[in-house]
Protein backbone atom coordinates (compact mmCIF):
# COMPACT_ATOMS: atom_id res chain seq x y z
CA UNK A 1 0.00 0.00 0.00
CA UNK A 2 2.65 1.97 1.09
CA UNK A 3 4.32 1.74 -2.27
CA UNK A 4 1.39 2.73 -4.77
CA UNK A 5 0.90 5.90 -2.50
CA UNK A 6 4.22 6.95 -3.29
CA UNK A 7 4.26 7.28 -6.82
CA UNK A 8 0.84 9.27 -6.38
CA UNK A 9 2.51 11.61 -4.17
CA UNK A 10 4.94 12.30 -6.78
CA UNK A 11 2.58 12.33 -9.47
CA UNK A 12 0.26 14.80 -7.35
CA UNK A 13 3.13 17.20 -6.28
CA UNK A 14 4.91 17.17 -9.87
CA UNK A 15 1.23 18.42 -11.28
CA UNK A 16 0.81 21.48 -9.03
CA UNK A 17 4.34 22.63 -9.46
CA UNK A 18 3.85 22.34 -13.34
CA UNK A 19 0.49 24.15 -13.02
CA UNK A 20 2.12 26.75 -10.74
CA UNK A 21 4.50 27.57 -13.16
CA UNK A 22 2.56 28.03 -15.81
CA UNK A 23 -0.35 29.90 -13.83
CA UNK A 24 2.70 32.31 -12.69
CA UNK A 25 3.55 32.45 -16.45
CA UNK A 26 0.59 33.86 -17.46
CA UNK A 27 -0.12 36.48 -14.98
CA UNK A 28 3.64 37.38 -16.12
CA UNK A 29 2.64 38.07 -19.91
CA UNK A 30 -0.27 39.74 -18.69
CA UNK A 31 1.72 42.71 -16.55
CA UNK A 32 4.09 42.98 -19.08
CA UNK A 33 1.25 43.76 -22.68
CA UNK A 34 0.43 46.86 -22.46
CA UNK A 35 -3.74 47.93 -22.04
CA UNK A 36 -4.98 49.65 -24.88
CA UNK A 37 -6.67 52.69 -23.98
CA UNK A 38 -9.28 54.03 -26.11
CA UNK A 39 -8.09 57.50 -27.60
CA UNK A 40 -10.07 60.51 -26.97
CA UNK A 41 -12.12 62.15 -30.10
CA UNK A 42 -9.46 65.03 -29.99
CA UNK A 43 -6.53 62.20 -29.93
CA UNK A 44 -8.15 60.48 -33.13
CA UNK A 45 -8.87 63.78 -34.94
CA UNK A 46 -5.31 64.51 -34.38
CA UNK A 47 -3.71 61.11 -35.40
CA UNK A 48 -5.66 61.26 -38.76
CA UNK A 49 -4.23 64.88 -39.72
CA UNK A 50 -1.06 63.65 -38.83
CA UNK A 51 -1.73 60.06 -41.15
CA UNK A 52 -3.16 62.48 -43.84
CA UNK A 53 -0.03 64.87 -43.32
CA UNK A 54 2.05 61.68 -44.11
CA UNK A 55 -0.28 60.20 -46.72
CA UNK A 56 0.25 63.80 -48.64
CA UNK A 57 4.09 63.40 -48.56
CA UNK A 58 4.09 60.22 -50.59
CA UNK A 59 4.24 60.13 -54.49
CA UNK A 60 0.21 59.66 -54.48
CA UNK A 61 -0.88 61.68 -52.18
CA UNK A 62 1.71 64.64 -54.54
CA UNK A 63 -0.83 63.91 -57.48
CA UNK A 64 -3.61 63.88 -55.67
CA UNK A 65 -3.04 67.13 -54.32
CA UNK A 66 -2.13 68.79 -57.68
CA UNK A 67 -4.95 67.07 -59.07
CA UNK A 68 -7.18 68.53 -56.59
CA UNK A 69 -6.18 72.69 -57.46
CA UNK A 70 -6.70 71.26 -61.08
CA UNK A 71 -9.42 72.57 -63.79
CA UNK A 72 -10.63 68.89 -63.91
CA UNK A 73 -10.22 68.41 -60.11
CA UNK A 74 -12.18 71.47 -59.28
CA UNK A 75 -15.07 70.72 -61.27
CA UNK A 76 -15.49 67.09 -60.07
CA UNK A 77 -15.64 68.35 -56.58
CA UNK A 78 -18.55 70.74 -57.89
CA UNK A 79 -19.78 67.81 -59.29
CA UNK A 80 -19.96 66.46 -55.53
CA UNK A 81 -21.78 70.00 -54.67
CA UNK A 82 -24.61 69.54 -56.94
CA UNK A 83 -26.11 65.92 -55.33
CA UNK A 84 -24.62 65.80 -52.01
CA UNK A 85 -28.33 66.39 -51.01
CA UNK A 86 -29.34 63.66 -52.65
CA UNK A 87 -26.63 61.60 -51.58
CA UNK A 88 -27.43 62.08 -47.52
CA UNK A 89 -31.54 61.66 -48.06
CA UNK A 90 -30.60 58.40 -50.43
CA UNK A 91 -33.10 60.20 -52.65
CA UNK A 92 -34.58 59.88 -56.33
CA UNK A 93 -31.85 61.33 -58.93
CA UNK A 94 -33.31 61.73 -62.74
CA UNK A 95 -30.33 60.54 -64.82
CA UNK A 96 -29.73 59.32 -68.39
CA UNK A 97 -27.59 57.09 -69.84
CA UNK A 98 -24.27 58.38 -71.51
CA UNK A 99 -22.58 55.27 -72.17
CA UNK A 100 -22.68 51.70 -70.86
CA UNK A 101 -19.31 50.62 -72.26
CA UNK A 102 -16.85 52.76 -70.68
CA UNK A 103 -14.00 50.54 -69.54
CA UNK A 104 -11.05 51.42 -67.73
CA UNK A 105 -7.60 49.81 -68.59
CA UNK A 106 -5.02 48.59 -66.19
CA UNK A 107 -5.99 46.41 -62.62
CA UNK A 108 -9.55 47.14 -62.97
CA UNK A 109 -9.88 45.28 -66.13
CA UNK A 110 -13.42 43.26 -65.08
CA UNK A 111 -14.88 46.17 -63.52
CA UNK A 112 -17.68 47.78 -65.57
CA UNK A 113 -18.79 51.54 -65.51
CA UNK A 114 -22.01 53.12 -66.53
CA UNK A 115 -22.04 56.58 -67.21
CA UNK A 116 -24.85 58.64 -66.59
CA UNK A 117 -25.78 62.28 -66.84
CA UNK A 118 -27.81 64.19 -63.97
CA UNK A 119 -28.56 67.68 -64.23
CA UNK A 120 -25.98 68.22 -66.64
CA UNK A 121 -22.99 66.55 -64.95
CA UNK A 122 -21.46 63.31 -65.85
CA UNK A 123 -21.29 60.67 -63.10
CA UNK A 124 -19.70 57.09 -63.29
CA UNK A 125 -20.99 54.03 -61.44
CA UNK A 126 -18.65 50.83 -60.67
CA UNK A 127 -20.04 47.46 -60.71
CA UNK A 128 -18.48 44.05 -61.06
CA UNK A 129 -19.35 42.47 -63.69
CA UNK A 130 -22.29 39.85 -62.36
CA UNK A 131 -23.96 43.18 -60.81
CA UNK A 132 -23.60 44.76 -64.26
CA UNK A 133 -25.72 41.56 -65.86
CA UNK A 134 -28.82 43.14 -64.52
CA UNK A 135 -28.32 46.21 -66.26
CA UNK A 136 -27.73 44.79 -69.75
CA UNK A 137 -30.78 46.02 -71.26
CA UNK A 138 -29.63 49.75 -70.67
CA UNK A 139 -28.80 52.01 -73.40
CA UNK A 140 -27.32 55.51 -74.30
CA UNK A 141 -29.98 57.90 -73.72
CA UNK A 142 -31.97 55.65 -71.54
CA UNK A 143 -34.08 57.67 -68.48
CA UNK A 144 -33.74 56.25 -65.15
CA UNK A 145 -33.87 56.90 -61.80
CA UNK A 146 -30.55 56.24 -59.52
CA UNK A 147 -29.83 56.45 -55.41
CA UNK A 148 -26.80 56.11 -54.36
CA UNK A 149 -25.68 56.28 -50.52
CA UNK A 150 -22.02 57.37 -50.84
CA UNK A 151 -19.95 58.65 -53.77
CA UNK A 152 -16.22 59.58 -53.94
CA UNK A 153 -13.40 61.21 -56.59
CA UNK A 154 -10.55 59.97 -57.59
CA UNK A 155 -7.72 61.59 -59.62
CA UNK A 156 -7.62 58.28 -61.84
CA UNK A 157 -11.45 59.06 -62.92
CA UNK A 158 -12.46 61.66 -65.17
CA UNK A 159 -15.92 62.10 -63.33
CA UNK A 160 -17.08 61.69 -59.71
CA UNK A 161 -17.87 58.35 -58.50
CA UNK A 162 -21.81 57.45 -57.52
CA UNK A 163 -22.06 53.93 -55.42
CA UNK A 164 -25.14 52.55 -57.99
CA UNK A 165 -26.86 51.46 -54.75
CA UNK A 166 -30.16 51.31 -56.46
CA UNK A 167 -31.20 51.94 -60.50
CA UNK A 168 -34.80 51.45 -61.65
CA UNK A 169 -36.19 52.40 -65.10
CA UNK A 170 -39.92 52.91 -65.91
CA UNK A 171 -41.28 52.25 -62.41
CA UNK A 172 -39.09 48.30 -62.64
CA UNK A 173 -36.05 48.10 -60.03
CA UNK A 174 -32.89 47.08 -62.22
CA UNK A 175 -30.71 46.98 -59.67
CA UNK A 176 -31.09 47.00 -55.92
CA UNK A 177 -27.59 46.33 -54.05
CA UNK A 178 -27.66 44.13 -50.84
CA UNK A 179 -26.10 45.74 -48.06
CA UNK A 180 -26.58 42.60 -45.69
CA UNK A 181 -23.90 40.69 -47.94
CA UNK A 182 -20.77 42.95 -47.41
CA UNK A 183 -22.01 44.02 -43.59
CA UNK A 184 -23.11 47.72 -45.18
CA UNK A 185 -20.00 48.85 -46.85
Amino acid sequence: MKDMKKPSYVLILTLVVASGVVFANREIKNETQPSVKALSIADRKAKQVDERKKWEATPDGIKYKEWETSPEGKKVRASHGKIRKYLRDFSDMEAVVTSVTFRRSGKSAGIKWLIVSINGEKYMMQFNPKDFEQLQTLRVNDKIIVRSRSAGYSHNHPYFILSGDYIAQNNKVLFKRDLSKNKGC
